[in-house]
């Protein structure tokens, strides 16, 4: 399952990293399961992921949650709460 993500905000300064197309194994089939698996890739990847409750998403540029089924060649965006003011 290949997925596009696009990472904001802290997200994306601490992987150093906008956006990246990733492939997942077979058992990866949700939002939540995408979170434990880039936390194995690396330190980075680990602290970014640490915490999954302080993050949203959107897959295909819907706001989703954690137990969201993702699909190949879906687009996944992670990024903290916004506020305004």
């Amino acid at each position: 399952m290949q997925l596009r993500l696009l990472y904001f905000a802290w997200v994306r300064e601490a992987l150093g990293r906008g956006e990246e197309v990733r492939d997942f194994p077979s058992g990866v089939t949700t939002i939540a399961d995408v979170l434990s698996a880039l936390s194995q890739y690396d330190e980075r990847y680990a602290g970014a992921f640490a915490a999954p409750e302080r993050l949203r998403f959107a897959l295909d540029q819907v706001y989703a949650g954690p137990e969201t089924p993702i699909r190949d060649g879906g687009e996944l965006g992670i990024f903290p709460p916004v506020t305004g003011g």
